[in-house]
């Protein structure tokens, strides 16, 4: 693995030794003498990694192998058992009842500030309650809630910056939502009509945001883990050839389940090696759809393959907001430390909903399971009990902020339902800058398939109707 840090920095070097060569006019001088410094450090390391891992000194009581460099040296054969080594420990600030276990920890939040993060959570779980009716009734074609998982977007969303670029999977509102997505976006890509920056294009619940640097949601799975190590690699780069760009990490979200696939590995294996500024929040809440963790995996969870990959690591309380935000906070901190480096978060927690409005959950898992988890740990209540504990809180301005939340949100629903689709012509777009002839002839056959059987399409739903067709 030495041997491959030292290779992935080489185009860093070329980069770098690159801008140092061009002239002052094309480069700020002082970005010229911080790159060539970068580019001499860089060097230095890389001899030194390959000077350390190819030599093998006689007598050596540790291993110097190019794959295994700290490793001593045994005359005893022993086979290595899982069960010999202690679960890693899960990190908490505050426990069910609301009171804070860690006696070091200070909140650096104001009291109006846990309220408004308090008030995302509500939001997040109000808004997941409605929608999930709504597809019941059949006004909506699919939804996916995060009941039970509200303390893990939003407790880490908080702990970023808002240069930081973000990748999700598909259970991260909390995390749009703390960053001011609004409730007229959540509603407008959901409804897909024509105020939909996607222009209706994409699954319910695929937000995106360009403004919120929020990559827009994917359906494959795990395919956002690697992408999330190209981008912390490319601003890596970008700071190595201009210091004055502010430092910025990129977050990934994704499930256990999710790291199952190979593209978790892929990503780990080139944040790890490429020293990218990476954090990898893993919400681990139980289930991978109908697959519980029993049967997903062996080892212990999903934190212990980061450390497998040499990346710093630590498992939290999911469901503890303030343990899931002081986590964050330092993993923020390490990823940009010595030019960056990856983190990963395995927060533990538990799926409250169904996997999504197309699962029942029931059929694989018993519903007293779910209850006692609603009514033992819930992540909302909990930070509500510490907030109540200290004195900011109680049952008048909960009912008001839930009255409140819950009006905002039929409200931008009701808006959003109204609006018309996104015109039909604009399934035509956006591929090429011109429409090419094949695509003019396809929407010629469209439009002569529609004068066809014009009782059988509703054109008053769509922006312009058939008409749009003809500009």
């Amino acid at each position: 693995m030495e041997r491959i840090c030292s290779l992935s920095n080489r185009p860093s070097l070329l980069l770098l030794r690159h801008a140092a060569q061009r002239r002052p006019s094309s480069v700020g001088q002082q970005h010229l003498l911080a790159a060539s410094r970068l580019a001499s450090q860089l060097s230095q390391q890389n001899t030194r990694r390959n000077a350390s891992s190819l030599s093998q000194r006689p007598d050596a009581k540790h291993v110097s192998f190019p794959g295994a460099v700290k490793s001593a040296f045994s005359n005893t054969m022993r086979f290595e058992q899982p069960d010999t080594y202690p679960a890693l420990p899960t990190y908490r600030v505050v426990d069910q009842n609301g009171n804070v276990v860690d006696t070091s920890f200070k909140p650096d939040l104001d009291a109006d500030a846990v309220v408004k993060l308090y008030r995302d959570m509500l939001t997040v779980s109000i808004l997941d309650l409605i929608m999930f009716d709504a597809q019941r009734q059949g006004r909506l074609s699919f939804y996916m809630v995060s009941a039970g998982e509200e303390a893990v977007c939003v407790g880490s969303a908080s702990a970023l910056a808002k240069e930081d670029v973000v990748f999700c999977q598909y259970r991260e509102q909390g995390v749009f939502q703390q960053r001011g997505f609004k409730l007229s976006e959540f509603m407008n890509q959901l409804f897909a009509n024509k105020k939909d920056p996607g222009k209706g294009r994409n699954m319910p619940v695929h937000y995106g945001s360009r403004e919120l640097n929020i990559h827009t949601i994917s359906s494959p799975l795990a395919t956002q883990l690697p992408q999330a190590s190209g981008a912390a690699y490319a601003l890596k780069i970008q700071r190595m050839q201009d210091p004055s760009i502010p430092p910025r990490v990129v977050v990934a979200y994704f499930g256990e389940g999710a790291a199952s696939e190979g593209d978790f590995h892929a990503a780990l294996n080139m944040a790890a090696t490429r020293s990218c500024p990476a954090i990898f929040i893993c919400r681990n809440n139980g289930y991978a759809i109908s697959t519980p963790s029993l049967e997903q995996y062996r080892g212990d969870g999903i934190a212990s393959r980061g450390l497998g990959y040499g990346i710093e690591t630590i498992r939290v309380d999911g469901n503890d907001f303030w343990a899931v935000r002081e986590v964050t906070k330092k993993a923020r901190e390490l990823a940009l430390q010595d030019g960056g480096r990856p983190v990963l978060i395995e927060a533990m927690t538990y799926r409250v909903s169904h996997h999504s409005t197309s699962d029942d959950s029931f059929a694989y898992r018993a519903r007293v399971e779910v209850e006692d988890w609603k009514r033992r740990d819930n992540p909302i209540a909990r930070l509500r009990k510490w907030m109540e504990a200290n004195g900011f809180w109680d049952e008048n301005k909960e009912k008001e902020a839930r009255e409140g939340i819950r009006r905002d949100v039929l409200k931008a629903f009701s808006e959003a339902e109204r609006e018309k689709k996104p015109p039909i012509r604009s399934m035509f777009e956006d591929i090429y800058e011109k429409l090419t002839p094949d695509l003019e002839q396809q929407m010629k056959e469209l439009k002569a398939h529609l004068a066809r059987y014009p009782d059988e399409y509703d054109f008053a739903e769509f922006e312009g109707g058939k008409d749009s067709l003809d500009r």
